[in-house]
């Protein structure tokens, strides 16, 4: 919401502000304004610190799925021989201490937000199955004979530069493309 005050405050997020009147947040906003309705991936670019989770927020409050849960998930932060079934879930038994069923994030996501935090520390094998997913937008868990479509809506985000990291051939170009049909830098 842009104000009409003498400040022009800007005022985004379910649970967390951000309020300013510089001409730079309310370009943010009005981007956020946008591209908020249309079901596309959207990559926010940003230093660390920045507010790009709050912006992630700002799009699923004001998206087209907003009655749905908004579910982050740090890519970096997750070991690598977990991810995949932090994202896409797994069946019992398909490995070593899967005990009992997990529903991923993409899953948990469903009608609404999958935040991803910091995309460009995803190994590139994730990469590979994400593109599939945004491509399809079918799931199939570790372990599972079954792709299932689940609708959500994709945000990421990254402080890297994502054009770099493909050139030094650490990212790849055809995810990147996916993700970021529309950017927003903080």
């Amino acid at each position: 919401r842009v104000t009409d005050s003498e400040t022009d405050d800007v005022e985004i997020g379910p649970d967390s502000m951000i309020i300013g009147n510089d001409p730079s947040i309310i370009e943010v906003y009005n981007a956020v304004a946008r591209v908020a309705p249309l079901p596309i991936p959207v990559l926010i670019r940003g230093e660390t610190g920045t507010g790009k989770e709050l912006i992630a927020r700002a799009l699923h409050r004001f998206g087209t799925g907003s009655e749905g849960p908004f579910v982050a998930i740090n890519c970096g932060a997750i070991p690598e021989n977990l991810l995949e079934s932090e994202l896409f879930g797994h069946r019992k038994g398909a490995f070593t201490g899967a005990d009992r069923d997990h529903r991923g994030a993409v899953e948990s996501a469903r009608n609404g937000t999958l935040f991803l935090d910091e995309i460009g520390e995803l190994p590139t094998p994730l990469q590979v199955k994400l593109l599939r997913f945004l491509q399809s937008g079918e799931v199939r868990p570790v372990g599972s004979d079954h792709a299932r479509h689940i609708p959500v809506r994709v945000v990421a985000a990254t402080h890297r530069d994502l054009r770099a990291e493909i050139a030094a051939g650490s990212f790849r170009e055809d995810f990147y493309f996916r993700i970021a049909a529309y950017e927003i830098e903080v």
